[in-house]
């Protein structure tokens, strides 16, 4: 009696996310856990009144320094009805940004190991700030956002329920959603 084997199709690229060198790279990790650990920098100065220029270039990841083919340059500025001049986002719109691009990000990643052709992912973030806190004007008022939501909305050639957990997969392994959720230690040292 001749049992045939049934094999499993390879993965293929999908959603513009190469899935081979994805599934590779994490058996890779995997095999090499020291791999994994990462230092990512920013570097940033003033340039007047409220607007800031940091620029990102350089990290340390698979065991070595790693560089980039130009820098990344990111303006930081308040709106004049906080006293800036309105030359590029807040830091604090960056953070929102940062929570939309990790969870769409995680979303493509995981809708295309799990080869779900997608047709949109729109990921809109917002937060809540009372700026009392960071006018000095009451000390029982947190200076950063006093909550968060998100709302991914997405579409693909899977039953909703399929696509739910992508997104859920996509928090669960968010970077930054730790970080604002889990709060993550920050040291600064004066050099003055």
């Amino acid at each position: 009696m001749n049992t045939a084997v049934m094999e499993k199709p390879a993965k293929v690229a999908k959603n513009g996310v190469d899935v081979p060198t994805l599934l590779a790279t994490i058996g890779a990790v995997k095999d090499m856990p020291a791999a994994a650990k990462f230092q990512f920098r920013a570097r940033g100065e003033w340039v007047s009144g409220t607007h800031s220029r940091a620029t990102v270039n350089g990290f340390f990841g698979a065991g070595e320094e790693q560089g980039r083919a130009q820098d990344f340059v990111i303006e930081g500025d308040h709106p004049a009805v906080v006293c800036g001049a309105d030359r590029a986002p807040t830091p604090v719109e960056y953070l929102l940004s940062a929570l939309a691009a990790c969870l769409t990000a995680g979303v493509g990643n995981i809708a295309s190991v799990r080869q779900i052709d997608l047709t949109s992912v729109e990921t809109t973030v917002e937060g809540d700030i009372d700026m009392q806190g960071i006018l000095g004007l009451n000390d029982e008022v947190r200076n950063g956002y006093e909550g968060i939501r998100a709302t991914v909305k997405i579409k693909g050639d899977a039953p909703v329920e399929q696509l739910e957990k992508v997104v859920r997969q996509s928090i669960a392994r968010s970077a930054v959603f730790d970080m604002l959720t889990n709060g993550t230690v920050v040291d600064v040292t004066i050099d003055a």
